[in-house]
């Protein structure tokens, strides 16, 4: 039988599939039932930036409303059970998870900027994570920001995160960056283990009848892969750290594409969130082991990072003659294909082809 185990942030993981961070970890016994069909790892929902702060301010305001008429109410706590809004229920919950399965449980930390709130990486190491997972979940919509003092946001958050905790951190980033290997190797730097690629951006529609802007959330497809599994394959090999694709990932074919790009882990949650997700990774492990078994692999890790870029002298000219084989590939309504076009016959010499060919 294929050996499926691979490691991840320095964790042994039975196999490539994680949970990433959606609405099933809200429940023990979901989590439960995903370790038990195969999952190897979870992670935790995300706790928020806002959420924090915004408990900070409600204690902050209880414990300063009416000090100026009353002396006793100096030394007044507030329940902490009643006015608690989030945080620290979600510490005691990744605490219960934790000593409720076997499997590497990741908390998930979703912010943007540095601040006191990044110690609940701490509390999150404390309650027994196995890592923390960074979320950075921003659009920047201030035309001064430019892309370096942003990207230089992201590094000195990663850094104030990592100084928090000692165990293993990954960050979670957007495709949207002009130059994303760079950005890459600066976060390794600082102290980056893992880069899970990519979040997606939920993206509002408008109400025509109400004129209001309206949530849209749809689930991701296979379709989706495509752009995290070619910036996996670009990093792989050139940064060191280890790399997670997540959106996109449904099937076992899926998987597989993951792992030959180069990725450690495979995370899923719109597939699981649609139906019943334990017997879906149960079918989706037994896919990937006859895959495996049909084509003569005997493990994961021989097939990791064997369709990268890793071999390619020069990535960028890779990538632009695929970009225009992609071109010359295309076929009109009528039939005919792009060839007969006067300036895809010009590029003919980089695509490895002539005009006798035709």
């Amino acid at each position: 039988m294929p050996d499926l185990t691979t490691s991840y942030l320095g964790l042994k993981l039975s196999t490539p599939i994680v949970a990433s961070a959606s609405p099933l970890s809200q429940r023990i016994e979901s989590v439960q039932q995903l370790a038990e069909a195969g999952v190897a790892a979870i992670v935790v929902y995300s706790l928020f930036e806002e959420q924090i702060i915004h408990q900070s301010l409600e204690i902050d305001h209880l414990l300063s409303h009416g000090t100026e008429s009353f002396a006793e109410a100096l030394s007044y706590l507030p329940d902490t059970g009643r006015y608690s809004v989030g945080p620290e229920r979600y510490i005691e919950h990744l605490a219960k998870l934790k000593r409720s399965v076997d499997i590497p449980v990741i908390g998930s930390l979703n912010g943007v900027s540095p601040g006191g709130w990044v110690h609940y990486a701490q509390l999150m190491e404390a309650a027994g994570a196995d890592a923390v997972e960074l979320n950075i979940y921003y659009i920047p919509t201030e035309i001064s920001l430019t892309s370096s003092e942003l990207e230089q946001t992201y590094v000195e958050l990663v850094r104030a995160v990592r100084a928090e905790i000692t165990i293993p951190l990954a960050v979670k980033l957007s495709p949207y960056f002009t130059a994303l290997p760079n950005l890459a190797a600066r976060l390794t730097e600082v102290g980056a283990n893992g880069l899970v690629l990519f979040n997606r951006y939920y993206q509002p529609d408008f109400d025509l009848e109400n004129l209001t802007v309206v949530p849209n959330l749809h689930l991701s497809s296979s379709d989706e892969l495509r752009l995290p599994l070619r910036a996996v394959a670009l990093l792989y090999g050139r940064v060191p750290v280890d790399l997670a694709i997540t959106s996109g990932v449904h099937t076992a074919h899926d998987v597989l594409k993951c792992m030959m790009a180069g990725a450690r882990v495979a995370m899923m949650a719109s597939a699981l969130l649609r139906g019943e997700a334990p017997a879906y990774v149960s079918s989706l492990l037994s896919d990937l082991r006859l895959w495996m078994e049909e084509h003569e692999y005997d493990s994961i890790a021989t097939m990791q990072g064997s369709m990268s870029q890793q071999a390619v002298a020069e990535p960028a000219a890779f990538e632009r003659a695929n970009y225009m084989k992609v071109l010359g590939a295309f076929r009109f309504s009528d039939g005919s294909d792009a060839h007969s076009n006067l300036t895809t016959r010009m590029l003919y010499p980089f695509l490895g082809t002539s005009v006798d060919d035709e």
